[in-house]
């Protein structure tokens, strides 16, 4: 072994801490412990090793300092550190390794400035300190190493200015400073570096102008500027022959856009939204064939758009929206195959839609036309866009009718027409959108009555209809938009009372009825208690407390037979549950005493009612119903497509009890959801699966006990700001290993895989300490491993597998899928919307890039592992289900404290 000058035992699984030992192997040449996950510290006895010229130690879990012994290491020409947990500064004496040519301490937790000394390094080329915590200034000495090829030094906490003798650094190929502090002006020397092809000077804090010399000489690649504090106008004479990344956005430029922007043909990306830049767009885009993301918007571009753009088969995301393009909408974006995202809102555009928008060519997800001057009906076409999620027309001159065809859009998400001319009655055919969230319809002409058929978008949360001619009464139906928050139906002709099944609509929140001719009593509901008397003024003869009129008395007799009523079915459920109880207590408990073996059978439940076990039912129910003082509205915490939660603080413990909506008409979902998530819970024990205390099944009163979580949904806490604040980043890396390490658990380690099929951000839960917890379970699906496993479509929109749209089968890969969005989203802090059709183009993008801009950035502890988040999720997103790795895969990186596996990234 002394003899021994080669050792690789890289790309294993080695664990374990690196013994001291080593040190002994004095012969030793080229030394790789790579893709481990190796602990502990490095061994200062490494510095013994004089003869050592390649030392490999990436991508392992090795924590403490950089050795300075390794300054004793005369002859090392390459050294990886990267993609540990190293702390604590960069030690000065690596500036005695004369021979270094490359230097790799990126991706771990060093603080301190960069020494001076690295700059004695004469022979080194490739530089790599990026995210770490850096500080300080760039150190003027780092420009004696005049060899220096990349250079990077990007997401750290660099401050001041980029040192002036950097000039003398023109052998420069790559340049990454992004995500740091620095400031001043950006050097005019870069016009000096004849070879940079690749300058990345983003999200820092950079001023005044863009040198004029900048990119005269220099062939660039990729140009970075974004997120600074720029001004001025662009140089017009930047050498574009080579360009592929063109990033100028968030500053405050002036003027024309390069005209020779896309000369090379090989531009993929250019992003220049928010500035000022104004004229028409370079005619060098017409023909650009190669875009793929072409982000203008927020600026004052002008331009006819049915001229100056082409027809381009690679491009994804289009963004012109607020500028002042004009002309008719070109029929040419028909012809772009791979387009998912056209938004040209907030221009001046005119004439007729074209009908070749609808083409089958298209894979559009998002069609964003709002505040122009579109003329015309509503294009029959947009029926073939079956991809279709968000379609916003509102703000036009459109006429006509809707057209029917648009219930073909079976995927629709959001829907705007509002403030146009269409009028007719509203099409039945709106029934079909089941999965709308969003739907304005006002400020139009419509007439005739509110379609019975509208009861049927069960997922709708915002309804709009207000401004037009609609006539007749409200229908008692529309108690089946169970999850509706807002409704405005103000200013129509609208008659009759407003039904008292109204009191169903439990997530009611704002609602506006003004300017009707409604009567009767107001529905005894929060929507209207809470509402403001001119959101009920200005009709006939409504009545209740907020009008300040009294409805009638009613009759004595009546109010007595509706509490006998009440007390009846009151009294059945009671019972049936209780029997029900008892039935499956003693059931269970006849079980497991026929198993001596099984202790767990044998232990008392007296102590803890809430178990699946339990046979002490009556003193659970009645306590449950007195808390919840017979299920009283004030008492609701949540309510979601199957049932309603409630808050009952019980004398003992706190739960949530979901009431399951009752079943109307022979409907039996609601049911099956019911039994389904009773079937799931009772197989499941983890800390981050809501815990099942026990469960009452009933024709009425069917319901589950669960433990209660006080931190409430992942979605509430996203869309309300100081929750989100206090999710800190520490928090969201923490979510997301807890429901990785729970759907592990469920499609691995339970005796039958367990598919949840639903996830989504509204059934993530957190409690007291945020801990993520996974919860409804109602469309949860055991899978038989001996079976096609087949089954209806489940899932909300936006978080379910792109599959799913052309097959029912259902495995493992659709919780996976759904797993990256939730993913994503944690860390956007919303919807990660677009990114979900375009991630296979963003495989390089940083997290800064896209995170919650409204906490603070994470230190640098923390910013690895939210990258290795980010490229997990994307990797969870692939189209294809097979490619898309296990969650045990994923729950292996997380538990093994290592980055992400090759397969995984």
């Amino acid at each position: 072994m002394s003899k021994l000058i080669y050792l690789d035992i890289s790309n294993n699984s080695f664990s374990g801490v690196i013994p001291s030992e080593i040190g002994m192997l004095r012969s030793l040449n080229e030394l790789y412990l790579s893709h481990n996950l190796l602990t502990g510290h490095i061994p200062d006895s490494i510095g013994n090793i004089t003869k050592l010229s390649v030392l490999y130690l990436y991508v392992n879990g090795l924590t403490g300092r950089v050795p300075k012994s390794f300054g004793a290491l005369k002859n090392l020409g390459r050294l990886f550190l990267s993609r540990n947990e190293l702390t604590g500064p960069i030690p000065p004496e690596l500036g005695a390794l004369m021979k270094m040519n490359l230097l790799d301490l990126s991706s771990n937790n060093l603080v301190g400035a960069i020494p001076s000394s690295i700059g004695n390094l004469s022979n080194l080329m490739q530089l790599y300190l990026y995210n770490n915590t850096l500080s300080g200034s760039i150190p003027p000495e780092l420009a004696r190493a005049r060899n220096l090829v990349d250079l990077q030094i990007g997401r750290n906490l660099i401050t001041g200015t980029i040192p002036v003798n950097f000039q003398n650094l023109s052998s420069l190929e790559k340049m990454y400073l992004s995500n740091n502090h620095i400031s001043g002006s950006v050097p005019d020397y870069f016009a000096n570096y004849t070879s940079l092809n690749v300058l990345d000077i983003s999200l820092n804090q950079f001023s005044g102008i863009i040198p004029p010399e900048l990119g005269k000489r220099t062939t660039f690649v990729t140009l970075s500027l974004h997120k600074n504090n720029l001004i001025g106008s662009f140089p017009q004479h930047m050498n574009f022959t080579k360009m592929e990344n063109f990033q100028v956005s968030y500053n405050m430029l002036t003027g024309p856009l390069p005209h020779d922007i896309c000369v090379s043909g090989l531009l993929r990306l250019l992003g220049a939204t928010n500035n000022f830049f104004s004229g028409p767009v370079p005619k060098s885009l017409k023909n650009c064939s190669s875009l793929k993301r072409f982000r203008l918007e927020e600026n004052q571009l002008t331009g006819n758009i049915s001229q100056d753009f082409g027809i381009y088969p690679e491009l994804v995301y289009m963004g012109l929206s607020n500028n002042n393009f004009y002309g008719e909408v070109s029929s040419n974006w028909g012809h772009c195959p791979n387009l998912t995202t056209l938004d040209i809102s907030n221009n001046n555009l005119s004439g007729k839609i074209s009908t070749e928008i609808g083409g089958g060519e298209t894979r559009l997800v998002k069609l964003h036309l709002s505040s122009n001057h579109l003329v015309g009906e509503i294009p029959k076409s947009f029926g073939r866009l079956s991809s279709l999620a968000d379609l916003y027309l509102d703000g036009n001159k459109l006429s006509g009718s809707i057209p029917s065809e648009l219930g073909n859009l079976h995927n629709l998400e959001e829907l705007n027409l509002a403030k146009n001319s269409l009028s007719g009655t509203i099409n039945q055919n709106i029934g079909e959108f089941l999965k709308l969230r969003s739907l304005n319809l006002s400020s139009n002409k419509f007439e005739g009555v509110i379609p019975v058929q509208m009861s049927k978008l069960e997922k709708l949360e915002s309804l709009d209809l207000s401004e037009n001619n609609l006539t007749g009464s409200l229908p008692s139906q529309l108690r089946s938009l169970k999850i509706l928050q807002t409704l405005n139906i103000s200013h129509n002709n609208l008659t009759g009372s407003i039904p008292s099944s109204f009191t169903e609509m439990l997530s009611l929140t704002t609602i506006n009825v003004s300017f009707n001719q409604l009567e009767g009593p107001l529905p005894k509901m929060r929507a209207f208690e809470h509402t403001s008397m001119e959101a009920l003024g200005h009709n006939k003869r409504l009545c209740g407390n907020n009008t300040g009129l009294d409805c009638p008395i009613q009759t004595i007799n009546q109010g007595n037979k509706k509490k006998g009523l009440r007390v009846i079915l009151i009294i059945l459920p009671t019972f049936g549950c209780l029997l029900l109880l008892i039935f499956i207590g003693f059931g269970f408990f006849y079980l497991h005493k026929r198993n001596p073996n099984d202790t767990n059978s044998r232990q008392v439940t007296e102590s803890n009612p809430f178990t699946i076990w339990s046979y002490d039912g009556k003193m659970v129910y009645e306590s449950i119903i007195e808390a919840l003082e017979d299920f009283d509205l004030k008492h609701i915490v949540g309510v979601g497509g199957h049932g309603t939660v409630y808050k009952a603080e019980l004398s003992t413990e706190v739960v949530a009890v979901k009431k399951i909506h009752a079943p109307e008409d022979g409907e039996t979902q609601n049911l099956k959801s019911f039994e389904n998530e009773i079937r799931a819970l009772t197989e499941i024990r983890h800390q981050n699966i809501v815990k099942l205390y026990g469960f009452c099944s009933h024709s009425r009163h069917s319901f589950l006990v669960y433990k209660f979580l006080s931190g409430g949904s992942l979605r509430n806490v996203l869309n309300h700001m100081q929750q989100a604040l206090e999710f800190d980043w520490k928090k969201r890396v923490m979510a997301v290993k807890g429901i990785a390490k729970a759907l592990s658990y469920m499609h691995h380690d339970c005796s039958q895989p367990i598919i949840h099929r639903d996830l989504s951000s509204n059934n993530i839960l957190f409690d007291s300490d945020w801990v993520a917890h996974i919860s409804d379970f109602g469309t949860a699906r055991i899978l038989k491993l001996d079976s096609s496993n087949w089954t209806s479509f489940a899932g909300t929109f936006g978080y379910v597998a792109p599959e799913l749209a052309y097959t029912m089968e259902v495995n493992e890969k659709c919780d996976v899928y759904s797993f990256g969005v939730l993913t994503l989203e944690i860390i956007m802090g919303k919807h990660p919307g677009d990114f979900l059709t375009s991630s296979q183009d963003m495989k390089d993008i940083f997290f800064s890039d896209i995170s919650d801009q409204r906490i603070t950035p994470p230190n640098e502890q923390i910013a690895e592992k939210v990258e290795s988040l980010v490229k997990i999720a994307f990797s969870c997103l692939h189209q294809s289900p097979h490619s898309r790795p296990s969650m045990r895969d994923i729950a292996h990186v997380f538990s093994a404290n290592a980055r992400p596996i090759t397969k995984i990234i």
